[in-house]
């Protein structure tokens, strides 16, 4: 493969990992098709066993990112619709005040559902923190998945 697609894939992998952290793109899948782009290209042993170390780094990312998020949103008795309501106020707010809407629409939806659930804001604003952590919690995982697989794609540059 040469230099400049090397580049190339190079750069779709930092655009997978800017947008997985900041969740507008599901960084792990983007990270894997410019990955599989290259192993496509380079060919070879070493190429698909990076390809397969990345695949099984992503998955288990999102397997134990839904199994840790849930655990701790169980623990501070949160539902899902909760966190459901909150991203539809995100993205509705996003439109509305840019680039701070989404955080704000998060964060108030989550509240406001928890607070008309539970009517006690000091009640509310824990829940809403829970559901706060639990999301950052999702995003680190997924982080970490997606550099294990940036770095094997790394490593195969050296090795090939």
């Amino acid at each position: 493969m040469s230099g400049i697609l090397e580049v190339v894939v190079g750069l779709v992998m930092l655009v997978g990992l800017v947008g997985g952290t900041t969740q507008i793109i599901p960084g792990g899948l983007v990270i894997l098709a410019a990955l599989l782009v290259w192993t496509i290209m380079t060919g070879g042993a070493v190429a698909w066993t990076v390809f397969v170390v990345a695949v099984v780094a992503v998955a288990a990312s999102a397997v134990v990112k839904y199994l840790v998020a849930g655990r701790h949103m169980t623990r501070a008795q949160v539902p899902g619709s909760t966190v459901v309501v909150g991203a539809v106020a995100g993205i509705v707010l996003f439109f509305v005040i840019p680039v701070v809407g989404l955080f704000v629409g998060f964060v108030g939806g989550i509240f406001l559902c928890e607070l008309s659930r539970r009517r006690d804001a000091a009640l509310a604003w824990s829940a809403t923190k829970a559901a706060l952590t639990a999301t950052a919690l999702t995003v680190l995982i997924e982080l970490a998945g997606s550099l294990v697989a940036v770095g094997a794609w790394v490593v195969g540059l050296i090795v090939t």
